[in-house]
């Protein structure tokens, strides 16, 4: 026999076992993968955007699946996601809170002042590190645009004002723009919550009426009438939102309107409204 052959032959020979060896690894070795997994997987929108707290929606399905993870997590797919992911886990599906961003600054061109001419590159990201760009307060929202760049369902659009309009229709709660801004200034809240502290400054009084006149000066008046639901943390004013009686805090005190209402004229409607419907007499 030639060398050739039997090179040919030990190869072969070689290939055999291995392959055979490979065969009954996978066999002894192989982990089953929950199918549920990829049914679920399949079920999600696909838009990876992180904001359930996984890395992306694979990360997301196989804690459902394997883990117990709620599966109202998913802010993109809404309702009609949940319902498929209850189906194919076997449990009730339950309604879906709907959460979108709130902006907390009201610093408009015209209610925050300017330190400089500022010239450079107009996104947020380089102005913030470019000395805070040309905005005199050093927490308010800088105009650049990030955070309507960032968004990939159309729900943001910079308004006339110099800041961020939020749409709630089209937000999905995805979190992008909260990633995306420099100073913070984005939070994710459920859609029918309007009570806020517009305003994320840690400057003191003195510092912050200079530049901005609708910052939260730390007065602390709406902390001491709030029963303890709101709190002072270096000179700004922090809600807990799960305990606030928005009854109760003396508003018309707040001499810059930092603290209120997203939507004040519905809710003045409202306070009108309401006294009027209870003191009508019964037919």
């Amino acid at each position: 026999m030639s060398a050739l052959a039997l090179s040919l032959l030990a190869m072969g020979g070689l290939g055999a076992f291995f392959a055979a060896a490979l065969a009954i690894a996978d066999k002894k070795l192989r982990v089953e993968e929950d199918p549920r997994i990829g049914m679920v997987n399949d079920a999600l929108p696909g838009a990876n955007c992180g904001a359930c707290g996984y890395a992306g929606c694979a990360g997301y399905a196989e804690a459902v699946a394997t883990e117990g993870e709620a599966i109202t997590k998913c802010p993109v797919g809404g309702q009609d996601v949940i319902d498929d992911v209850a189906f194919i886990m076997g449990v009730e599906a339950g309604a879906a809170v709907k959460h979108v961003v709130r902006l907390m600054c009201r610093g408009t061109a015209s209610l925050a002042r300017e330190k400089a001419d500022y010239e450079g590159p107009t996104n947020c990201a380089v102005q913030d590190l470019v000395s805070g760009g040309g905005k005199a307060c050093q927490w308010g929202c800088l105009g650049g645009g990030d955070c309507v760049d960032s968004c990939d369902f159309g729900a943001l659009e910079m308004g006339p004002d110099g800041l961020p309009v939020v749409f709630d229709d089209l937000c999905t709660a995805c979190s992008a723009c909260v990633t995306a801004c420099p100073r913070d200034l984005f939070e994710l809240h459920p859609v029918d919550r309007e009570f806020f502290v517009f305003c994320k400054s840690h400057d003191d009084p003195k510092t912050a009426k200079a530049v901005c006149d609708v910052a939260c000066t730390g007065c602390g008046i709406c902390a001491r009438k709030s029963e303890g639901a709101i709190t002072m943390v270096d000179s700004l004013a922090v809600i807990d939102h799960d305990a606030v009686d928005p009854s109760i805090i003396p508003l018309e005190k707040c001499k810059t309107g930092a603290i209120g209402w997203l939507h004040p004229d519905k809710h003045q409607l409202a306070e009108l409204v309401q006294p009027a419907a209870e003191a009508k007499p019964e037919a």
